[in-house]
């Protein structure tokens, strides 16, 4: 990976088991393989990002696959818009946002598996034999929770991740291939910068109904979310859709996960959390979803 000092934005290169900068700024490598990149000066607080509950808890909600299908069809349109029908070529793929490394993993074996298939090669191939002989696809994941970026990278030893801001990151311009954002903020111009020309960025956020019914518990008059514009200065927008389908948990456990996951484990009082627990939680997901191509 190019990665660059988040100090002085001069090339870093790995030495041993430490990222080095000319200038001398180190940045080492964790026992689990990331690397942390978020100098203690530009952290807005002592533990940035999604604490070790809401990642426990978005964890064991997302390995349950009640996002599955978010998932295979984001996979889908990444293999329909950056891969050709008979391209096998490396790609550099960044995932902002990446959390434990859900969306990443899927997508990472999606492409291989895709390749694995146009090169003819069995995709019960193993990743690390898959990886020799046809695909030199790269994954990297960014996250500003360590908490998360720990768990990522124990867990899926072939992705790289590193713990970093999204508002500022450290990589070399026009690097990647293919970038996802997955209910992520992040920078326009950082977005601009890091994807190449004809590069191409999915972009997920929450529909108009996502979670209309938590809403509907929560607030007097709840409001849909806003229609998302599909306009990023410096991308063409080449797709738009929505996917929608019904959420339905009865497991007071999976329950606990997926408000522990949300904002609405702050704003439900523990009178209502125990009232959705006994009497199940029926929601409507509603995900927005574009393309976009680097001009």
């Amino acid at each position: 990976m190019q990665y660059i000092c988040p100090i002085c934005r001069t090339s870093l290169s790995l030495n041993a088991k430490s990222w080095q900068c000319e200038n001398r700024h180190q940045f080492d490598c964790a026992k689990e393989g990331y690397v942390n990149l978020l100098p203690v000066q530009k952290k807005n607080s002592k533990d940035p990002g999604d604490n070790k509950t809401m990642m426990f808890a978005r964890r064991e909600f997302l390995n349950k696959g009640y996002y599955q299908k978010l998932s295979d069809r984001v996979n889908e349109l990444a293999i329909q818009f950056s891969y050709s029908e008979t391209e096998t070529t490396q790609q550099k793929i960044l995932d902002i946002g990446c959390g434990e490394g859900y969306y990443s993993h899927r997508l990472f074996k999606a492409i291989k598996d895709n390749i694995a298939a146009k090169a003819d090669v069995s995709v019960s191939t193993s990743s690390e034999e898959l990886s020799e002989q046809a695909t030199g696809c790269h994954l990297q994941g960014l996250d500003i929770s360590k908490s998360a970026i720990k768990y990522a990278s124990k867990r899926y030893s072939d992705l790289d991740f590193c713990v970093a801001s999204a508002y500022e990151m450290p990589f070399a311009d026009s690097l990647f291939d293919l970038a996802m954002r997955i209910y992520a903020p992040s920078k326009l111009e950082e977005l601009q910068r890091v994807i190449k020309k004809d590069g191409i960025l999915i972009t997920v956020s929450p529909g108009p109904m996502h979670h209309f019914a938590m809403k509907k518990i929560i607030y007097s008059e709840p409001k849909p979310h806003d229609e998302p514009k599909a306009e990023l200065e410096g991308f063409t927008c080449l797709h738009q859709e929505r996917l929608q389908y019904p959420l339905e948990l009865s497991d007071p456990i999976d329950i606990e996960h997926f408000l522990n996951m949300t904002p609405y484990a702050w704003k439900l009082t523990q009178e209502q959390k125990a009232q959705i627990a006994d009497q199940g939680l029926s929601c409507e997901l509603d995900f927005s979803i574009e393309i976009h191509q680097r001009n």
